[in-house]
């Protein structure tokens, strides 16, 4: 049985390894990781040998990290072995193992975005569709706010009317975003929650980000992970991340990135936007926020598909329309759920 794990920003880790009578067997790791002294190799393997099959990464990153007291491990940790180990005994998936779908919707109004994200995460947990990318295109103004914010606390509704602003509230938490078509990039990975066996919500949020973060740089950007969720250059924060894991099986994550906002709009619909930036004089030296504009030189379009091309490169995708069946299914929770009062001011 054989799993590996590439750790974010690090090395790879490799585990072969047989099950006998529920145990670990005849345990072999290996990667182009560093480790120190020579050793520590065999200590390794020696913790894990006779280890339950069905333990948890936990549990076997607990027992590599009792038998390397005084060693040092660079590249990669106890936990990227729990990882390998996992994958290895088939209870968690790789980006190789996923066959996934680029997921065309076309523009599409806040409420409709928000339950289309439920449908296709739902859909995925459920077996009903294959793993799949969106990025998403806008029909028209938004303030999308996270599912435990406070409505009344995080935006002028009255601000939001006299700027055709939709408010809408989505099924994940995190922070308010304000967005205009063509301002943003926000795309969404609907996931088995076995790609991400394992990891803590932190752990899981730089490893959907990695692809991405790759894409950036290979545009010429320093960017990097800021846990717990945020993407960022030396220039500062280009956009954040969202997460919700669904009971279904499913892993929903989206992120969004600045690529041209009107920095006066956005704080005068957003009350905490204004604490926020008060200290950093942004509302009387600029009128847009345009990280990626700026830093790339490139039309927001020209970003996009680079982005789509090195998820393409790295790990497949097949182009998909929207199915009627989905999109039935969007504007009947849209209307039931994300477009109604009850929901949009459930924490007033």
């Amino acid at each position: 049985m054989h799993g590996e794990y590439k750790v974010p920003g690090g090395k790879l880790v490799v585990v072969d390894l047989e099950v006998v009578g529920g145990r670990l067997k005849d345990v072999r790791l290996s990667g182009d990781f560093f480790l120190e002294p020579d050793d520590a190799l065999d200590r390794i393997t020696d913790a894990l040998e006779g280890q339950p099959d069905d333990a948890s990464v936990g549990s076997y990153a607990s027992a590599v990290e009792d038998a390397l007291q005084g060693a040092t491990m660079i590249g990669f940790d106890p936990r990227s072995v729990g990882f390998a180990v996992a994958r290895a005994l088939g209870r968690s998936t790789a980006w190789h193992d996923l066959a996934f779908e680029l997921v065309d919707a076309g523009p599409l109004h806040p409420a409709q975005q928000m339950a289309l994200d439920e449908v296709l995460a739902t859909q995925v947990g459920e077996g009903l569709r294959a793993p799949a990318l969106r990025v998403w295109e806008w029909a028209s103004n938004a303030v999308i706010i996270g599912s435990f914010q406070s409505l009344s606390n995080e935006v002028d509704l009255d601000a939001a009317a006299r700027h055709d602003t939709t408010v809408v509230r989505r099924m994940s938490g995190g922070g308010a975003m304000f967005v205009e078509p063509g301002n943003t990039i926000t795309y969404s990975l609907y996931v088995p929650a076995s790609l991400v066996e394992g990891m803590t919500f932190a752990e899981s949020y730089a490893f959907l980000d990695a692809w991405v973060i790759r894409a950036l740089r290979g545009l010429g950007l320093d960017a990097s992970y800021v846990p717990l969720n945020d993407i960022a250059t030396p220039h500062g924060k280009i956009g954040g991340a969202a997460q919700k894991r669904l009971a279904s099986g499913a892993v929903l994550h989206h992120v969004t990135m600045s690529y041209d906002m009107d920095a006066t709009k956005m704080l005068d619909i957003l009350r905490i936007g204004r604490e926020k930036l008060s200290d950093k004089g942004t509302a009387s030296a600029a009128k847009r926020v345009d990280p990626l504009r700026s830093q790339t030189g490139m039309t927001r379009d020209a970003i996009v598909r680079a982005m789509v091309e090195h998820f393409d490169a790295s790990y497949g995708l097949t182009p998909v329309g929207l199915d009627e069946a989905a999109r039935e299914a969007m504007e009947s929770l849209a209307a039931a759920k994300y477009a109604t009062e009850e929901w949009t001011a459930r924490v007033p």
